[in-house]
Formats: structure tokens, sequence, C-alpha cells
């Protein structure tokens, strides 16, 4: 994939915004919203457990978002296996449809049994993902930096991947840069970072490598101030991409002069005379 276009295109949906951002963990729902204005974001994750269970923190959640301006990607967090992940999937489809987005087959699917350091199952996440795409979701998988299970996951047919830059929350920045960037050089579908993004540098790192997007949710909502932070992740993705769009001066061992002195010796002649 050349990853040159302007737009941000998943599933044959165009989006102009490269920052994806999350809806869980704000302390209130007025931050969140002013959070995601800042943003400029167009796309935004929505845990469908946590909404149909009403959990404080989306209390009021769907009726506050204005989800004729916002596409809404459900998620399937939470769930510990494929059937479980399928079932949840299914749920945030008509959640999508409740918001007025009928044709929304999106579902940001998460796999995750492991309760310490909430690694997603490779396997689970394959099997759900092959039984969602039967069923015309567009599907975005989230996993381990894994090139193999990348490559894989785009063969059988989802519209994206989302290898992880570090530990859910760890916000300990792209730990994973060897494996993303071979699952960005191999990709012809959109790669999203997402997880362990804490501050703006560690998102413009991800798009200076080539990352088409990344997903953002704790190091915003958690912020001293998140609609701050809201801007600054934008900017930085911005930046980032433009970054990567120009092209790095080639990384060395050694130092590269910025002014030539080859010939300084002809140009102390010429002054002297």
């Amino acid at each position: 994939m050349t990853h040159n276009s302007s737009l941000l295109t998943i599933g044959g949906k165009d989006f102009h915004s490269r920052l994806l951002t999350g809806t869980g963990k704000y302390t209130s729902i007025e931050n969140m919203s002013e959070s995601l204005t800042k943003s400029e974001c167009e796309i935004v994750t929505v845990a469908i457990r946590r909404v149909q269970t009403a959990e404080v923190s989306h209390q009021g959640l769907m009726e506050t978002i204005n989800w004729e301006k916002y596409w809404m990607l459900p998620n399937t967090a939470g769930c510990t296996n494929a059937d479980e992940a399928v079932r949840i999937a299914k749920m945030g489809r008509e959640f999508a449809k409740l918001a007025g987005q009928e044709e929304n087959n999106f579902i940001k699917l998460e796999v995750i049994p492991d309760k310490k350091y909430l690694l997603p199952d490779p396997f689970g996440t394959l099997n759900a993902a092959e039984q969602l795409i039967k069923e015309n979701f567009v599907v975005l998988p989230y996993i381990n930096a894994d090139p193999l299970l990348a490559k894989k996951l785009e063969e059988i047919g989802c519209a994206a991947v989302m290898p992880l830059g570090s530990a859910i929350g760890s916000a300990q920045g792209i730990r994973n840069e060897t494996n993303i960037g071979i699952i960005i050089e191999n990709a012809n579908v959109p790669v999203i970072v997402d997880a362990g993004i804490g501050v703006p540098s560690h998102a413009a790192k991800a798009m200076e490598m080539g990352a088409d997007a990344v997903l953002i949710n704790s190091a915003i909502a958690l912020a001293k101030t998140p609609q701050t932070m809201a801007q600054a992740m934008k900017k930085a993705v911005e930046a980032g991409r433009e970054g990567f769009l120009a092209g790095r001066l080639t990384e060395r061992q050694h130092a590269l002069p910025s002014s030539p002195i080859s010939d300084i010796s002809t140009m102390e002649s010429k002054i002297t005379q």
C-alpha cells in the first residue's frame, strides 16, 4: 500500500481526519464531548457492552454525541472469546442503526481473555473476523504487532489492521517499532496504531513511520485537561503525517556537514585577491 492518499479510506468510506478517538474513561460526558470537538476526529469508538450495561461513564453517551457528525465504530471491548465478540458485534450494528447510521457495518474487533496484560487473542480474533466478514461486517481487528497475523487478517477480508503500540493504557508509546514497520510495509489496507500512545510525540512517531491513522482514548480522557490534549493529539497526527509524506532525512552513523567545505580554499583565494 502506498499510504500516500490525502484521505483515509476504510471499507470504501473516506475520512479526512486520521485521528480516531474513544469515548471511555472520561470524568464526564461534557469533557468527552468537548474533547471530540477539539480533536476534529470523524470516527468515534463505542464500547457496546458498556453502553448496554449502562456503566456510569457511558450513561447518556448515545444521546450526547452528534451521530450526523461522527461515524460510529462499535467495539467488542470486554469480550473474551470469538462467539461472544460476534454476538456483541451484531448488537453494535444495531446501535449504529439506532444512531441513524443505517449503512454502518463497521466493527472494531477485540477478543481479550487476558485480564492482566490485556493482550488480544490472535486465534480468537482470527476466528471472529472470519465469521463477521461472512456477515458483511467491515472488520477492524485489534491485534498484537504480528506481521503474519496482520497479513492473514487482510487476506481474509479485514478492512484495516490495528496493531498495538504497547500495552493498553500504558502510555509507553511505540514499543513494537520493527514489527509495526513490517506491517505497514506489507499492508494493502490501512494500518491504525492502537493502544499505548501517551503523549503527542508518540502519535507523531506512529504517523512518521507511515501508519495510516492512530486511535487514542486513555491519553486524552485521563489527561488533566482532556480538551487540550485532544487538540495536541490532532496537531501531532497532522505533523507526523506531513513528515512522512515529506520524506525524512536518512539516519546516519556519522555527522554530515550542512554547509559545503570542499571549495573553501578556492573561495578564500578569491576573497583575498
